[in-house]
Order: structure tokens, then C-alpha cells, then sequence
């Protein structure tokens, strides 16, 4: 066996590092990071300032500007969650096809970097609805052909230690031998244990937890009325109830929702800090969930830093398009054993 050294990695389309944070807890070092967004780029420097970002469209990244980093060393994981908006079930809402965008096809990036870093193990993380995308599946042929043997599956983020439920496609594939995709623990965290015991919005020393929305008297209303634990706009009184929203169809039943105690989050979105993009409303008190209760659904730890002023939409955007920290160190850490099983 090997003893316990740490292995390269790579984190292509990184974000603000929710990938990167699980890999290195599972003993990983993040080598390189690509990102192209300013303000992710922001928050990932904040956190892990030993990686090295580069701060650019991946089209216009050649593999040399990596290897020139591992100078010389082996690359053991390459990772990434290449950006497929238009295959998000929000995004989709009310359709029956995929929405038409242009970051649909960097998935293609991803497959180009495997091809000339040739990483020991590979993992991608996705949105469900990419599944079924003809590029991905091209994908997923090229690497097989590659000998990666790439497995590929649905499963939740709420079996696997996240107060969240959030259906995730992930992909891993290893040079080495066979890697199945780590099972869930099956250990359910709730939206108390993960939030419950947060200081209050108007003691905290916490720049992120005092990030929340203010609102007009008149949604304050709405929001007072909404009942406590789980209630939505639908438990309203009738003349409280927007006309939008008593039509058939309205798509989203969960905006202006309440969250549970003692449930999972529902999907932390781009939108986690407008409670007309989501039930993100606080269990009991009249708000919007903070910045801060955003990021420990995604599983952030607390000590995690965001960039400071930035706008509240960039802000919830970093947050809630991260992959979910506990997530990734489960599938980390189920990489690393298999590569300390085949380099032993």
C-alpha cells in the first residue's frame, strides 16, 4: 500500500471550489483549477490558495499550460463539472427539449484534456438531464475507447450526507482497473442539524449569515403569513395569493415555500436567495435563508469564505451552483482508495 502521499489533481470549470474542497479532504492537492468567472475565481483563491487558477475560457486553455504546473508529475484524478445549463431541469421548465446553449458542448473540453493529460481516474459531475445528451454519450464512448471504462449514474446528494435534495448525474473512470461510483451512506442530515443552531441575522459575526433580502411591506406580509415548517403560498388566504399563481400551471409550487426542520433542503439554485425562485424561506423566521445557511446546505464548512460586496445574485450563483463539498469528498475518497489499492 502506499503511504498515504499526496496525489496530484485537477479541477477543470472549478467554480468557487465546492469540487475541490471534497478532493482535498480525501487527500488529494488541487494542482490546477480552471475557471473563467471572475467572482468564483474570488472565492476559490480565498480558500485554496495553494492551487494554481487559471483564470480563462477552457477553449483557450492548452494542456501544456497544465502539465507545465505537474511539471513532470503524475496527474492521478481529473475532475470537473463542465457548465450544461440547458439541460438543468429549471432551465427546461415548461419545455419538452433542451434549451439551446452554447456551454453544452464543453463537455467536449473536458473529453480534449482527458485525451492529453491522460489522468489515472477521471470523475465528472452533471445535472441528470445530460444524460441523454448525444455529446455526452460520444463522451462516454471516447473514454471507454480510451480505457477508462467509465461508469456512469443518477443518484442524490441527500444519501450521500447532504441536507439537500439534489439529484446529480456523476461519471468516473480509472487506466487501472475497475471503479464503481461510491454508494450513498444513507445517513439523512436535516435542514435543523445543518442549520438549526446558527447564531441570530442581527448578532452574528458572520459577514455571509447577514446576507439575506429585504422586502417590500407587502411580501413581508405574504412571507408573515406563510406558515412555519413547510408552508408555501398555497396555505395563504385567497386575497393574499398572487393572480399568477392561481393559474393552472405556474411551474415553480415551491416558491415563497417554507423549508422543514426536520427534511432535506429542497435544490439549492443560483436563485437560493430569492424566495420567488424557490422554497427558501427560513423554517420559522421571516426571511429569506441567508448566504451563509445557502452554503452549509451545499455542505460548505463553516470556516468557507466568499468574496465580500460582491452582488447577491453573483453571490447566490456561486453558492448554489456548486457541487455540494460532502459530495465530492465521498467520491474522492473513493477514487483515492482505489489508487492507493493500485499503486501499493
Amino acid at each position: 500500500m502506499m503511504n498515504k502521499e499526496i496525489l496530484n489533481a485537477v479541477d477543470l470549470f472549478s467554480g468557487c471550489g465546492g469540487l475541490s474542497e471534497g478532493m482535498v479532504r480525501a487527500g488529494f492537492k488541487a494542482k490546477v483549477a480552471i475557471e473563467l468567472d471572475k467572482y468564483a475565481v474570488l472565492a476559490y483563491r480565498m480558500n485554496h490558495p495553494e492551487t494554481k487558477v487559471i483564470e480563462n475560457d477552457i477553449r483557450q486553455v492548452p494542456a501544456d499550460e497544465i502539465t507545465s504546473v505537474l511539471n513532470g508529475e503524475q496527474l492521478h484524478l481529473l475532475a470537473g463539472c463542465p457548465p450544461c445549463q440547458g439541460f438543468s431541469s429549471v432551465r427546461r421548465l415548461n419545455r419538452r427539449q433542451n434549451v439551446r446553449d452554447n456551454r453544452n458542448a464543453l463537455v467536449l473540453e473536458y473529453l480534449r484534456l482527458v485525451k492529453e493529460l491522460k489522468p489515472l481516474t477521471v470523475m465528472m459531475e452533471n445535472v441528470p438531464g445530460l444524460i441523454n445528451y448525444y455529446l455526452f454519450k460520444d463522451v462516454v464512448k471516447e473514454l471507454d475507447l480510451l480505457g477508462y471504462r467509465p461508469k456512469v449514474k443518477i443518484v442524490n446528494v441527500k444519501d450521500y450526507g447532504v441536507p439537500q435534495n439534489r439529484r446529480r448525474l456523476i461519471m468516473v473512470g480509472s487506466l487501472l482497473d475497475e471503479i464503481d461510483i461510491a454508494e450513498g451512506t444513507e445517513k439523512k442530515v436535516t435542514v435543523k442539524q445543518a442549520i438549526g443552531k446558527l447564531e441570530s441575522v442581527d448578532t452574528t459575526k458572520d459577514p455571509l449569515h447577514k446576507i439575506t433580502t429585504k422586502h417590500t411591506p407587502e411580501v413581508m406580509e405574504r412571507i408573515r403569513r406563510t406558515p412555519k415548517n413547510g408552508g408555501s403560498w398555497k396555505d395563504l388566504p385567497e386575497n393574499y395569493i398572487l393572480k399568477c399563481h392561481k393559474k393552472g400551471n405556474i411551474g415553480f409550487n415551491d416558491i415563497y415555500g417554507r423549508l422543514r426542520w426536520d427534511d432535506y433542503s429542497t435544490t439549492i439554485t443560483g436563485g437560493c436567495l430569492n424566495p420567488s425562485k424557490g422554497r427558501f424561506l427560513h423554517p420559522e423566521e421571516d426571511r429569506v435563508i441567508t448566504a451563509r445557511e445557502a452554503a452549509l446546505l451545499q455542505s460548505f464548512p463553516r470556516r468557507y469564505k466568499f468574496p465580500p460586496g460582491i452582488p447577491k445574485t453573483s453571490l447566490a450563483l456561486l453558492i448554489g451552483n456548486a457541487l455540494p463539498p460532502k459530495f465530492s469528498y465521498i467520491q474522492s475518497a473513493n477514487i483515492r482508495k482505489h489508487l492507493d489499492k493500485n499503486l501499493g
